[in-house]
């Protein structure tokens, strides 16, 4: 019977899959975890680097699963060289939460939403002129997921959709998928939105410099909901401050929270959110606990896992 430990998992824990003996741990970083000298798998509802190597040493473990969409912060060293140990994520589960956010970010700038509520607070009958997403072109880097789910959402607007990934297979909702630097210079040329939902790697660090802002129309907006180190935040303040791109949605930064001192905050051509866009919904924490619970019947019938992270590439 495979022993497996868990965390902030709600539910009678006989039920989630019979032939499993599961135990919970205490959701602390700094915290023990007991029962891990024996674990075969372990729930990890949000694993930081410590935790990761922790698992990492348990002499048991075969499969480490993370609630979050990201495993930067899970692929420490010593979880890349343990052998046998598989690791899942859930991206799938964020797949709604977040392509709706990038869908609500797009919308409040096209059609000038913050001019109008300030216009109501100020008690002004002030008109806007607004875009309308139609037939403006967004491009995806990273088509996971979420990018998938943003290109679909934007298709239902009517939007040319463009993505960039490792390789160039077709994607469904994605009009045209692109690849290489080649790809990415003209999926940044071309695009009216770039929503940046790749994994961060040693490889995507700092993928957005001064050299790739500068190929983006200076009308273009940059979404990111992925990781802060894909972009190089300098670089992204100083073409915001020169207005040489259109604006910056930002729900992630290189360092978070983001210092309060940051020039990010005051300028009229970013929207902040704080690490917010899953909204950490109903509907989210239930699809996380779905794909976990389908993950641990498999795994106790000795079935391929769902979301299985390609440990080399890092996603």
């Amino acid at each position: 019977m495979p022993d497996v430990i868990y965390g902030e998992l709600t539910g009678p824990a006989r039920e989630l899959a019979p032939g499993a003996d599961l135990r919970p741990y205490a959701e602390d970083e700094a915290a023990p975890v007991d029962g891990l000298d024996k674990a075969d798998a372990v729930l990890r509802w949000v694993a930081g680097r410590r935790f990761s190597d922790l698992v990492a040493r348990g002499p048991c473990v075969r499969w480490l699963h993370t609630a979050s969409a990201g495993v930067d912060h899970v692929l420490t060293p010593a979880v890349r060289a343990k052998a046998g140990l598989t690791v899942t994520d859930s991206g799938p589960a964020f797949e709604i939460a977040i392509s709706e956010f990038v869908l609500a970010w797009m919308l409040l700038v096209a059609r000038r939403l913050p001019d109008l509520m300030a216009h109501q607070h100020a008690h002004e009958w002030k008109p806007e002129v607004q875009q309308e997403l139609y037939g403006q072109t967004v491009g995806i880097i990273g088509l996971g997921p979420i990018g998938r789910g943003v290109a679909s959402r934007a298709k239902a607007f009517g939007m040319r959709t463009l993505g960039l990934r490792r390789r160039d297979a077709p994607v469904p909702a994605v009009d045209e998928v692109l690849a290489g630097d080649a790809g990415l210079a003209r999926l940044l040329r071309e695009s009216d939105w770039i929503v940046l939902a790749a994994a961060l790697t040693d490889a995507s660090r700092s993928l957005i410099g001064p050299a790739q802002l500068a190929q983006m129309k200076p009308s273009a907006w940059l979404i990111n909901i992925a990781r802060g180190g894909l972009v190089d935040e300098a670089a992204l303040t100083e073409a915001l401050q020169a207005g040489r791109i259109g604006g910056a949605c930002l729900d992630v930064f290189a360092r978070e929270p983001l210092p309060p001192d940051s020039p990010l905050w005051d300028m009229p051509n970013v929207h902040i959110a704080p690490h917010n866009s899953p909204g950490w919904t109903p509907g989210l924490h239930e699809r996380q606990k779905a794909l976990f619970v389908d993950n641990l019947r498999r795994f106790v019938r000795g079935e391929p896992l769902e979301g299985v992270v390609d440990i080399a590439w890092g996603y």
